[in-house]
């Protein structure tokens, strides 16, 4: 075997400890790097157990470590930076994050297929496949019955299928990209695609107060929901 499988094989492992596992799902869920305290805050853990685990996941590369004075403050008196944890750049083989790379492949094909059939062009046909497809998901979510304007319910789905949603600033910002490789290769249209499916999305759950928006940012999806300004008060 060699090392760079193994190294992914041991990342993978490392978080079949449920605490750790907990720990890692709710750093990479922050806008911004956590403190050891925070981490033992949220999860109910004590600080030496939290932190035990912290280090674990940044040691196999799951984390990465930052340092930040958090009071402001600089020079002499200011004191020792804080140690935070966020997210690592890197990308574990297919898991995690995750990626649905199988989803955009059936979406590919079946938008060829189109095409062939139709004459509509395979761009049209994909866009086209992907809005039928999140309409798809929102009809199928558990729990969505009479829910349909509810954020809550779009967070759900949008974690269940790997986009590791986080809300800022009344802004839902996506972690995490599905189909990440295709779109560092294909970016327009694999984005398009992305847009697409999402407003499907939305609009299968009738979540009229978020709109599909293209803003690319580095770190994230390319695709984040915003507040449907027509609706603002």
């Amino acid at each position: 075997m060699d090392e760079t499988r193994e190294a992914r094989i041991l990342a993978v492992a490392t978080l079949e400890e449920p605490t750790r596992r907990r720990l890692y799902d709710h750093v990479v869920r922050q806008t911004a790097a956590v403190t050891r305290d925070e981490a033992a805050t949220a999860l109910g853990l004590p600080r030496a157990t939290a932190a035990f685990h912290l280090d674990r996941l940044a040691a196999e590369g799951l984390l990465d470590v930052v340092y930040e004075r958090r009071s402001g403050r600089s020079g002499p008196g200011a004191g020792r930076p804080a140690k935070l944890y966020r997210r690592s750049e890197r990308h574990v083989e297919v898991s995690l994050p995750e990626h649905r790379y199988n989803l955009a492949g059936d979406l590919l094909a079946a938008a060829i297929e189109d095409a062939e059939a139709t004459g509509e062009s395979p761009r049209t046909a994909l866009e086209r496949r992907a809005r039928q497809l999140g309409n798809e998901l929102a009809a199928a979510a558990p729990g969505t019955a009479g829910a349909g304007t509810s954020s809550d319910a779009v967070m759900r789905i949008l974690e269940a299928h790997g986009f590791e949603p986080r809300v800022d600033d009344r802004v839902i910002v996506l972690g995490n990209c599905p189909f990440h490789t295709l779109a560092q290769d294909h970016t327009d249209l694999i984005c398009e695609m992305n847009l697409c499916l999402l407003d499907g999305l939305l609009a299968g759950l009738d979540a009229t107060q978020l709109q599909a928006q293209l803003k690319p940012e580095p770190g994230h999806c390319c695709v984040r929901l915003e507040p449907n300004p027509t609706l603002a008060s």
